[in-house]
């Protein structure tokens, strides 16, 4: 098996959950289904899945609104989310990793190969940033900021001593900061370079994974600056 925890599948659409489920099940994932928000929260509270597949259009709860409980509470916060939509405006698709998903694919546009691809890459990303993906040690890069140590190889961060759990976005987000030490980062620069996108729209997307980041970092957090009008500065002491 890809893994010992499964994928849960959340649409209202029974045929497309259960394609979705038949795929995923041929290339040896296990899975669990929710046909609604209300469900998928529980399924998730309980089984601690190991990615979710979230259709945006729920008849209960809208999945921007499921997404946000799941990166509200300290059990799922981490559970990479691939966003699932029958829109493929690019708004939804910012609102999408606004809330925290991890990924953003089209209905439309639909490919199960594609999805299976995506659902490993986000995995392995994930796996990398948890640590359970092993990194010779020989090849480990550190940045080491006070009580602030950060593994790039390996994906993991320490505050103080104990393991941070951040997701495989915060990840990228705090080592595009700390990498370019002392220098401001615009949201723009930031969206382009963590997200993908592009650097003119106008979205909370940076601010609100930075606020996450930084609760994450707790006495670490410091290290982030804000510079008004402008974006975000990684400084080697805390400010």
């Amino acid at each position: 098996m890809e893994t010992t925890r499964p994928i849960l599948i959340v649409d209202d659409e029974e045929d497309l959950r259960n394609l979705v489920d038949v795929n995923l099940k041929r290339e040896g994932f296990e899975t669990i289904q929710a046909a609604n928000g209300t469900d998928a929260l529980e399924l998730a509270r309980s089984e601690q899945p190991s990615l979710i597949i979230l259709d945006l259009m729920l008849p209960d709860l809208s999945g921007t609104e499921v997404c946000r409980r799941l990166r509200a509470e300290a059990a799922t916060r981490s559970v990479p989310i691939i966003m699932l939509s029958a829109r493929g405006e690019e708004i939804d698709r910012v609102v999408g990793f606004e809330v925290g998903a991890d990924d953003y694919v089209v209905k439309a546009h639909l490919s199960t190969r594609e999805l299976v691809l995506r659902v490993r890459a986000v995995l392995r990303r994930q796996a990398v940033a948890s640590g359970t993906l092993p990194v010779s040690e020989d090849n480990s890069r550190r940045l080491t900021f006070g009580e602030l140590v950060i593994d790039q190889d390996a994906h993991r961060v320490w505050v103080s001593g104990e393991e941070v759990a951040l997701t495989a976005t915060e990840f990228r987000l705090l080592t595009s900061l700390a990498g370019r030490t002392g220098r401001v980062q615009t949201r723009g620069a930031l969206l382009q370079d963590v997200w993908d996108m592009p650097p003119d729209l106008n979205t909370r997307t940076v601010d609100t994974h930075i606020k996450r980041l930084r609760e994450k970092l707790g006495p670490a957090a410091p290290f982030v600056e804000t510079v008004r009008g402008v974006g975000y500065r990684f400084n080697s002491t805390p400010v």
